[in-house]
């Protein structure tokens, strides 16, 4: 496999390591993707992580746009972690999880009339630091407007129960926040982390990944309802079960779609070729549909959308995805229908009208 070759529909940065999707919106004619950033470097831990920033308008053509956000104030120099955006009064606001030294986690904003060039708010950090009910892994800050009010859910966990958590405050002007309480855990677990908060009218979409006892990662989408300030899940379920996927971030765009964009790591690659070999998946439209949470392309990408690929391999029972210097992906279970995305080294599959989905690095 060749690693070199450029991504022709899976954005990246032309130089510098890639992690985590951050403050997926459409602001101002465009969409607008930040991301996880070392601009300096293909490996991260050796520069405190930036904000990286990119826009399309088709999600097929990405332009590659300066540096979002800098590690340059006392309570984010050790980085500006991962969070969410949100548009008000014409105006965009990131919010991001400030990271100063000894990894105190808090929470800060920056804001642009243009949607490229950003101000940090003068009295950051908004929130300085986690309650009772969290941890020291207190981060990655997921903002939506519901009911009337400005909602914030931050992601933890808490040591003494070995539970991951997501808690939630309330604002009414996105600057001064209060304490909710707990809106969803899980048991055995670090910590929750890279929450979702959307509100889709009927019900709310919450999705986070959450890092077992045993460090083993998994996405969890819930769809439910959010009742004095606490969510009662009403499905859930985990549609992307491809190895080479993490922290994935969904947002609501102008058409009313809610869609996910999750991060295809390179970890495992590192020394396979010179630079990062990281990337962004394409964009999918997350629905539910007879009780089940599905995940598909969308339709900007539909005509990118194959019937079958040399390196994936019907079986009997499924199929079987070969990759390079890892094992082989197995799926067994019915197969209706199948559409690859296949770019270079990067396939997503989607099984079943999206009710699976596969993201793997080949």
């Amino acid at each position: 496999m060749n690693y070199s070759e450029k991504l022709k529909y899976h954005f990246k940065p032309e130089k510098g390591w890639i992690n985590d999707p951050n403050g997926l919106v459409y602001f101002d004619g465009y969409y607008h993707v930040f991301y996880q950033h070392c601009p300096n470097f293909e490996v991260p831990k050796k520069e405190a992580v930036y904000w990286g920033h990119a826009r399309t308008k088709d999600f097929i053509s990405w332009e590659e746009l300066p540096v979002a956000l800098s590690p340059d104030k006392p309570y984010d120099n050790e980085g500006c972690w991962s969070g969410t955006a949100i548009v008000k009064d014409d105006t965009l606001y990131l919010f991001y999880a400030s990271v100063t030294t000894g990894t105190v986690q808090s929470v800060s904003i920056a804001y642009s009339k243009d949607g490229i060039n950003f101000e940090k708010y003068e009295k950051n950090p908004v929130i300085k630091t986690y309650p009772e009910d969290g941890g020291p892994d207190f981060r990655d800050p997921a903002v939506c407007f519901i009911d009337g009010k400005y909602r914030l859910v931050m992601a933890t966990g808490h040591k003494e129960t070995k539970k991951g958590r997501l808690l939630i405050y309330e604002s009414e002007d996105l600057f001064n926040w209060n304490y909710g309480g707990i809106i969803a855990e899980w048991d055995d677990s670090v910590y929750a982390e890279c929450p979702s908060l959307i509100d889709e009218g009927e019900c709310i979409l919450l999705a986070a990944s959450v890092c077992k006892t045993d460090w083993k990662h998994f996405f969890n989408v819930m769809y439910g309802k959010l009742e004095k300030g606490k969510f009662k899940a009403e499905l859930s379920g985990n549609v992307d079960r491809g190895p080479d996927r993490y922290a994935g971030q969904i947002f609501r765009d102008h058409k009313g779609r809610s869609l996910l964009i999750t991060w295809i790591p390179g970890w495992d690659y590192q020394g396979y070729a010179e630079k990062d070999v990281g990337c962004m998946s394409v964009p999918r439209e997350m629905f539910t549909k007879n009780g089940k949470i599905y995940g598909y392309p969308v339709e900007e990408v539909h005509h990118l959308l194959k019937d079958s690929d040399p390196l994936l391999k019907m079986t009997d029972d499924g199929f079987e995805i070969g990759r390079t210097g890892r094992e082989s992906v197995v799926h067994k279970g019915e197969v209706s229908d199948i559409k690859i995305l296949r770019d270079e080294y990067i396939m997503e599959v989607f099984v079943n009208g999206g009710e699976i989905v596969y993201t793997v690095l080949l």
